[in-house]
């Protein structure tokens, strides 16, 4: 990933720098001269705790399990986020028992989703946003990424709106003072990541254990009917409304940051890259989504019988903002004890859900872009973008329409699912990337039951809320030309996502090279190569390559040889390097072509500072060289000039042919 680091200030930071950069690549140069290192290495997914747990040495089957278990249960909090409650809250309260069925099917379809998403992180070791940017157009990936953030201000936007009101119900506290508190948190995320991520699992599994815990002690007060409870579970949709319950129950199940965060949080898990060993990560994560999602569905389920238990068997069927349900426990249940629960449970889930937004927002934005910030900027950034909308809602609309900010919250989710659920189907599914892992055709064929269902039914919800604005607006041809167009591009995104991989393969198998044989071969004069540039590092390597650009030489050929100096002072400084070391190597590359010129061959020489992947092609170009010789070997004190990633940058770089010479 992409981060910033403090470039040295003066000569008493050199060393300092030389340190720093010792396992990096610099590819951009200091900007002016007390300006910032932008580095960057080999990508990895939330990169400061990549592969931070070991589970290498664990042995038996429960410590192994032990080690993998942790990302599930930051994803389960976000099917327990306050977004969630309000609908939990209504289906109990007007239907009683008889829909909690759905919340069980909805968990199952997460459950299956979920674990396309740790199937993508564990086998090719991308999360969802990185697979996106490495599969489609620059232009497309930079839609996906706003309707992702977009996203993901709306989920901290029903953690703002959750948290304020629970602080509101327990201290008393103005909702408005209590979405400026929720500014707060903001470094909580920062102080627990550099803590590890053990231990910022362990957090989040204290809040939900409190959330549990909370709902526990309120069953006991509620008590309810365990035989109508039971019934329950036989599906069954009494009348319309039902339905349309229903589908806000389903609709609000799969929460779309959750794929991006689960196929990065499996990869802070250390393990050996054998297909063995490969297979037991993807088992070990099956089970800890298992044991996660099951506490998500209890949760939620215990929000949907205390409703029941105590709202429908009071005859109070519409109950349906957070603020009532808490203001009714406790008449209801005749102990101040349930309310304050409520309440507890309520911040403790909206703390939970923002913590894990935020990782979720770092994701995409390094995933989709390759950019990063600062964590506490991201937070910043984030939670400004969603207290805005909350405060203006309260200044100029009153406390009474938070529960309508929570509900255009979850709509603006289910606009942007579809976006996650289609690629991750297709990038699981793709037998090149992921090989014997890849799904089968059986889990496919569920898998895509499963989104057209979800992003149908967001579909529903989401026609179902713009209707209600036409109905309550002022200037509906306004509106029309403002929502019309946008749903209209997004379902357009939509249907080119899932036709890609199709419209792909049609292409392939329409190809001449596949299709018409092998071409027509015709005895042309053998390529005469006039300039020449030869990457050099003064190794033993050199003698190979060397001898390779010799044997192609001829009378009008011109040699430019060429080295890229990689010290610290190089990498910082660029052209203005005057060291001991950059002197030494201008020395050697001058004798380099002395002995050329004496064999009666033009040669010249260029030295560079900084990047070689940046710097080669640059030459190359300003050269006018129609051959570039480069060895490939293992490391050496010039780090990765002439191997591995430096030679796929070049050669993508250049437009002339590369010969790869191996020692």
């Amino acid at each position: 990933m992409t981060g910033f680091f403090y470039a040295c200030i003066a000569q008493t930071e050199q060393v300092f720098a030389s340190i720093l950069c010792s396992n990096f690549s610099i590819f951009e140069h200091y900007q002016g001269r007390y300006g910032f290192c932008f580095m960057t290495k080999e990508k990895k997914s939330l990169e400061e705790v990549h592969a931070s747990v070991d589970t290498v040495g664990k042995a038996g089957i429960y410590r192994k399990l032990l080690a993998f278990m942790g990302p599930a249960y930051l994803i389960s909090v976000g099917y327990m986020d306050p977004g969630n409650w309000a609908t939990d809250i209504a289906c109990g309260s007007e239907f009683g028992y008889q829909l909690i069925w759905v919340l069980l099917m909805s968990n199952i379809m997460a459950l299956l989703l979920q674990s396309l998403s740790v199937r993508l992180g564990v086998v090719r070791g991308r999360d969802l946003a990185q697979a996106c940017r490495e599969t489609y157009s620059k232009s497309v990936n930079f839609i996906l990424y706003i309707l992702a953030e977009i996203a993901i201000i709306a989920t901290d936007l029903a953690e703002v709106v959750g948290m304020a009101i629970g602080l509101q119900l327990l201290f008393h506290i103005p909702l408005l003072w209590g979405v400026l508190l929720t500014f707060a948190d903001t470094f909580i995320l920062l102080f627990l990541i550099n803590k590890g991520m053990r231990k910022m699992e362990a957090f989040i599994l204290a809040l939900v254990g409190i959330i549990g815990l909370a709902f526990f002690v309120e069953m006991l007060f509620a008590r309810p009917d365990i035989t109508e409870l039971a019934r329950g579970f036989i599906p069954a949709i009494p009348n319309s409304s039902a339905l349309y319950i229903a589908i806000g129950i389903i609709g609000a199940t799969v929460m779309p940051h959750n794929l991006y965060l689960h196929s990065s949080l499996v990869q802070t898990r250390k393990f050996k890259r054998t297909r063995m060993d490969i297979g037991g990560a993807l088992r070990f994560n099956f089970f800890d989504s298992i044991f996660a999602l099951n506490i998500a569905f209890l949760v939620n389920a215990a929000i949907l019988i205390l409703a029941a238990a105590t709202f429908y068997q009071a005859g109070m069927f519409h109950v349906t903002e957070i603020q009532d349900a808490y203001k009714f426990l406790a008449p209801l249940l005749g102990t101040k004890w349930a309310a304050i629960l409520f309440a507890v449970a309520l911040i403790a889930a909206g703390q939970s859900s923002t913590l894990t937004g935020t990782l979720a927002g770092q994701i995409i934005m390094e995933g989709f872009i390759n950019f990063r910030i600062q964590p506490w900027a991201r937070r910043i950034i984030t939670r400004s973008l969603a207290i805005i909308p909350a405060i203006l809602t309260l200044l100029y609309f009153g406390e009474s329409y938070t529960g309508k900010l929570l509900v255009l919250s979850q709509v603006v989710l289910s606009m942007q699912l579809g976006f996650a659920v289609i690629p991750l189907i297709h990038f699981v599914s793709d037998k090149t990337s992921m090989g014997k892992f890849a799904i089968k055709t059986p889990v496919k064929i569920i898998s895509w039951a499963i989104a057209l269902v979800i992003v149908a039914l967001n579909v529903q919800l989401v026609i179902d809320e713009v209707q209600h604005w036409f109905a309550i607006s002022r200037h509906p041809v306004i509106l029309a030309l403002i929502i019309v167009p946008v749903i209209g591009a997004l379902l357009v995104l939509l249907i080119y996502l899932s036709l890609l991989p199709v419209l792909r393969k049609i292409k392939i198998s329409k190809s001449d090279f596949i299709h018409s044989g092998i071409p027509e071969l015709k005895l042309v004069s053998k390529p005469m190569y006039t300039r020449i540039m030869v990457a050099l590092d003064f190794s033993t390597a050199d003698a190979a390559v060397m001898q390779h650009a010799l044997a192609l030489a001829n009378n009008e050929t011109s040699f430019l040889f060429v080295h890229i100096v990689e010290s610290a002072a190089a990498l910082v400084y660029g052209d203005e390097t005057d060291d001991l070391e950059a002197e030494d190597d201008s020395q050697r590359l001058k004798k380099f072509v002395d002995q050329i010129n004496e064999m009666g061959l033009k040669a010249e020489t260029r030295i560079g500072y900084g990047n070689p992947k940046v710097l080669l092609p640059e030459f190359a170009t300003t050269f006018d060289a129609d051959l570039l010789i480069m060895g490939a070997h293992g490391h050496g004190w010039f780090k990765d000039l002439l191997f591995g990633t430096t030679i796929e940058k070049v050669r993508h770089k250049v437009k002339v042919p590369v010969l790869i010479v191996r020692k």
